[in-house]
């Protein structure tokens, strides 16, 4: 069909049936008291008023996907990969694992259970519980992965089935997306292709793993609060069936709804310290769970918090100029967490470093 009578045709039938619902004089209600079960297309905001989460797809070797990822760096600080090269398998085992830490019985995780900042493998609900305002619905379990992780068996045994080691494979699989990301985030500011590995931005990872169960009064809380990431890169996996994850936007909250075989990819406050505001790190949130099933999500995060080295970052001096200075002081990236967790959550700590307009241009 000619697609302006196409058009033609959706118009009439929208106008018919604005005609339709306006006769019955019964308004709203009037389809409520009749028992409608979906919402009639008139009501429906239309696909073109909707902000969409760009999407990248990996495969794609035209020299366009630097470009993509460059503007979705900089405009969102979010996009989606496909075609990433991790077997629907391994993801679907590692939120089973997850599943099954935090559904076994509680004298099992109970030894997990801590706020000791320094240990590697911890269970804990809210790691800012006694600064925020209000406390998230969700528990964390995060593992430590890389460098320097602790010892096979202080992970917990239920991510080792049918013999396999679910937390070792999703990593290895997660290290080799994250060397192929920070290639084209490198090349994306302008860079050579290895600059970002070669300082060392891919060399700390750990598994933050959340589990949001069923909420009595979702419309009173959140599942995580609004928040940046304090890494240089975030490789999240959704839950593969329950939404919930949102990113500001043009001051809008956007839905990144799950979508099989998807992973969501966001800037670290790190990263935007280190491109000098080129790339942004957004704020985002997750809603309280309504579902009667647990909402589980799986976060890695390219950082080296636990390693106390002496090693500091700030904005890459090829990224520089006269026009363009320095906006922030270097830093450790210990001191940025103890930072960022003292601010709970929120930009503060990036912007304790950020230089006053004047000291910037007499630094560069």
């Amino acid at each position: 069909m000619d697609s302006n009578l196409e058009g033609q045709n959706s118009e009439a039938e929208r106008a018919k049936a604005l005609k339709d619902f306006d006769d019955t004089k019964a308004g709203v209600k009037g389809l409520v008291d009749a028992g409608i079960t979906t919402l009639p297309p008139i009501f429906v905001i239309p696909d073109d008023h909707e902000f969409k989460v760009p999407t990248v797809d990996l495969q794609n070797t035209n020299k366009s996907i630097v470009g993509e990822i460059r503007e979705a760096c900089k405009s969102w600080g979010f996009f989606k990969v496909i075609n990433h090269g991790i077997p629907q398998d391994v993801m679907d085992e590692m939120i089973e694992g997850v599943r099954r830490f935090y559904e076994q019985e509680q004298e099992e995780k109970v030894q997990f259970y801590s706020r000791d900042n320094t240990r590697k493998v911890r269970y804990t609900s809210n790691f800012d519980l006694y600064r925020s305002k209000f406390a998230s619905w969700r528990d964390t379990l995060m593992c430590h992965m890389a460098p320097n992780p602790p010892e096979h068996d202080q992970y917990p045994s239920v991510f080792c089935w049918n013999g396999r080691d679910i937390l070792k494979d999703y990593s290895e699989q997660l290290n080799k997306l994250g060397d192929t990301l920070f290639r084209l985030i490198s090349q994306a500011l302008g860079l050579v292709p290895n600059h970002l590995i070669d300082m060392e931005c891919a060399k700390g990872n750990v598994f933050y793993c959340h589990y949001y169960p069923t909420c009595p009064e979702p419309a009173k809380t959140l599942g995580h609060a609004k928040h940046t990431d304090p890494d240089f890169l975030t490789i999240l996996l959704q839950d593969q069936k329950i939404g919930g994850l949102q990113v500001l936007h043009q001051n809008q909250w956007i839905d990144i709804p799950p979508e099989k075989g998807t992973l969501v990819i966001n800037v670290g406050d790190l990263l935007q310290l280190i491109s000098n505001d080129k790339f942004r790190s957004v704020e985002h949130r997750v809603l309280a769970n309504p579902t009667p099933s647990p909402r589980i999500s799986v976060g890695y995060f390219f950082t080296t918090n636990f390693e106390k080295s002496d090693k500091k970052y700030g904005p890459i001096k090829e990224l520089l100029t006269p026009e363009s200075p320095a906006l922030y002081r270097e830093t450790t990236i210990a001191d940025y967490i103890e930072s960022f967790a003292n601010a709970a959550l929120g930009g503060a700590a990036l912007a304790k470093l950020r230089l006053p307009a004047m000291e910037a241009k007499q630094k560069d």
